[in-house]
């Protein structure tokens, strides 16, 4: 009788990251889904540089705010008028009637504002004597001042952070023993 060759067990690929302790953080997660929309104030000043209020008030009541919907809105005025604050105040009460957050600065300045108060709010509990990976793949919607301020607040509960991706990961820094 013939007998057929016998192979050899076939190897169990394991993988190591998926079974480590390693927690990832992940910045894009935090912002989610939603877009960040620009509003430009000129569209509401005479000649786009006077601010006549009656008119800018009018302006601002019957704008349709509703197209920032779920949106971060970055309150912006193209032209080199002078602006009050109260201007400034007016707009922003209208649009975060919609808007999930309306703040005064370029795309950065939102982004930058945005991350710190998702930061502020967050429960790092869960990294408690972790090791965390802050998860980095570029992204343009996470400002590199969001990073910093993630590794401060997880140096308060984290034991180990890094940078990267858990399977090739830049060390940051490690609670002293």
């Amino acid at each position: 009788m013939d007998t057929l060759p016998t192979s050899a067990p076939e190897a169990v690929i394991r993988n190591r990251v998926a079974e480590s302790p390693i927690e990832v953080f992940n910045l894009e997660e935090l912002w989610g889904s939603a877009a960040l929309r620009v509003f430009d104030l000129a569209a509401f000043l005479d000649k786009g540089f006077i601010l006549r209020e009656k008119a800018f008030r009018d302006a601002a009541r019957t704008y349709d705010w509703t197209q920032y919907e779920g949106a971060h809105v970055a309150l912006q005025c193209s032209t080199d008028a002078i602006i009050p604050p109260w201007a400034w105040m007016l707009v922003a009460s209208k649009a975060s009637s919609a808007a999930l957050s309306a703040t005064v600065g370029d795309e950065l300045a939102v982004r930058t504002a945005v991350f710190t108060r998702l930061l502020a709010g967050f429960d790092w509990s869960r990294y408690e004597d972790r090791i965390v990976v802050i998860k980095g793949c570029g992204s343009r919607n996470v400002p590199e001042s969001a990073y910093a301020e993630a590794t401060v607040r997880l140096m308060g509960v984290a034991r180990k952070i890094m940078y990267g991706e858990p399977c090739s990961s830049v060390p940051i820094w490690r609670r002293p023993k």
